[in-house]
């Protein structure tokens, strides 16, 4: 079955940085656009970052541009995201997801506090 595991959350102090993984099965990886979310509490799931199919083009929310990096492995079916110079407004659940045509996944989520 499909299954998207997303890994490398925790608490992290103002401008550190963390990575976050999200390990794919069950469906042909490299076939589909994939994305990283949030959702702060209290309020609804945002887009972060996406990257297309073969990598060659990420789009990122402009809260993040310049901290965040968006990657992929395909060859190990995992998405990453780079997270520095986190600030407290970061402090959210991230999910990744994946999309092609009107297929979409999503992972449980990985909780990134961002605290003194």
């Amino acid at each position: 079955q499909v299954q998207l595991v997303e890994s490398g959350g925790g608490l992290v102090q103002p401008g550190g940085s963390l990575r976050l993984s999200c390990a794919a099965s069950g469906f042909t990886f490299s076939d589909y656009s994939m994305s990283w979310y949030r959702q702060a509490p209290g309020k609804g799931r945002e887009l972060v970052a996406g990257i297309t199919s073969a990598g060659g083009m990420t789009n990122y929310a402009d809260s993040v541009k310049g901290r965040f990096t968006i990657s992929r492995d395909n060859a190990k079916n995992t998405l990453y995201l780079q997270m520095n110079s986190l600030k407290p407004e970061d402090t959210a659940v991230y999910y990744c997801n994946a999309r092609r045509a009107s297929y979409r996944y999503w992972g449980q989520g990985t909780q990134v506090t961002v605290s003194s």
